[in-house]
């Protein structure tokens, strides 16, 4: 008899349970939400690798031309999609180009030009969408410049430190938690400057623009 009270008993409380299960009378039926992982947080600090290509914005012959590779480091705010930072970078480069002709009396005489470093120091603004940062940028750009005069088996050179400004826009994509991919294109933009200066009236550069496409790969911490 108390076996048969205790079925009775277990059996109600199964019952009721399955019944609690049940959706309401005439309520449509409602699959559980998938689940969804978290957005890429974009916030902190970075450090990274970076390489690319420059050529100077001109119509004439003799553009410097070249290559660079080198480093970054940052720091990004989000807020909610959008994304605001500060990065700086430097680089070793060889942008560079030489031309060759007759200068009485010297004979044949060499002119060489040649951006050895560059950096910048820049702001970021852009809109992130999860894994992927769509980005404006722009700041101060500075450059190491060398010119070099070569006649009668005799070399001169000078060199000089340009200051300017630059702005672009760029792509980056979290590919890995702590991992990104970007690319970027930056107009650099250098006033003039007067090479062997101490030889007046020495020989002015005029403004020096440079186009200039980079990768790079960077590690959030």
């Amino acid at each position: 008899m108390k076996r048969l009270a205790l079925g009775i008993l277990l059996a109600s409380i199964s019952g009721a349970a399955y019944a609690a299960d049940l959706p309401a009378p005439n309520t449509p039926y409602t699959k559980a939400p998938a689940m969804v992982s978290p957005a890429t947080n974009w916030s902190g600090f970075y450090i990274g690798a970076m390489g690319g290509y420059g050529s100077e914005n001109t119509s004439q012959a003799g553009g410097l031309k070249g290559g660079f590779a080198g480093g970054t480091v940052g720091y990004n705010w989000q807020f909610n999609q959008f994304v605001a930072g500060i990065e700086a970078d430097g680089a070793w480069a060889d942008i560079s180009n030489s031309v060759t002709g007759p200068v009485p009396p010297f004979g044949a005489v060499t002119l060489a030009a040649k951006v050895d470093a560059l950096a910048t120091v820049r702001g970021r603004f852009g809109v992130a969408f999860d894994q992927v940062l769509l980005y404006g940028t722009g700041g101060l750009a500075l450059a190491d410049n060398k010119l070099s005069i070569t006649a009668v088996g005799q070399t001169l050179d000078d060199s000089k430190t340009q200051v300017g400004w630059t702005a672009g826009a760029g792509i980056e994509w979290m590919f890995l938690p702590r991992w990104s991919l970007k690319a970027e294109y930056l107009y650099r933009s250098f006033s003039s400057t007067t090479f062997f200066a101490q030889s007046p009236p020495g020989i002015q550069t005029g403004t020096l623009n440079i186009n200039s496409g980079q990768v790079g790969v960077n590690y959030h911490f």
